[in-house]
């Protein structure tokens, strides 16, 4: 994955981490975390609706590869993808909160528009 951040982790760890993250954000519509991991999951859920928009059996095994709940990925290509069948990207919003009490890092909602 070309151009993502390393978010203080491992690749693997990394790499596990946003794809739970893009899971629970798809499956529940909205994630509170800091901004730099909202950006990188943004960016991960808008490829997987893009890639559901096209409903074939490629995109349902791309997707499966990487979502690692099946009802989610079955959530993804009977509502949430037809709900953005007419629309180019923009799928996600990111809604600044303020700091974290603890260590001051900047928080946000991301959420599926």
């Amino acid at each position: 994955m070309p151009g993502t951040r390393k978010l203080g982790r491992t690749t693997d760890h990394r790499i596990s981490m946003l794809r739970g993250m893009v899971t629970y954000l798809l499956e529940n519509g909205r994630i509170e975390t800091t901004v730099t991991r909202a950006k990188e999951v943004r960016a991960m859920a808008e490829k997987m609706i893009t890639i559901a928009k096209d409903n074939s059996l490629h995109s349902k095994r791309k997707v499966l590869a990487y979502v690692t709940k099946d009802d989610v990925v079955k959530k993804l290509f009977e509502e949430i993808a037809p709900k953005y069948s007419d629309v180019n990207g923009g799928y996600c919003r990111i809604i600044k909160t303020g700091p974290r009490r603890g260590d001051a890092a900047e928080m946000c909602i991301i959420e599926l528009i």
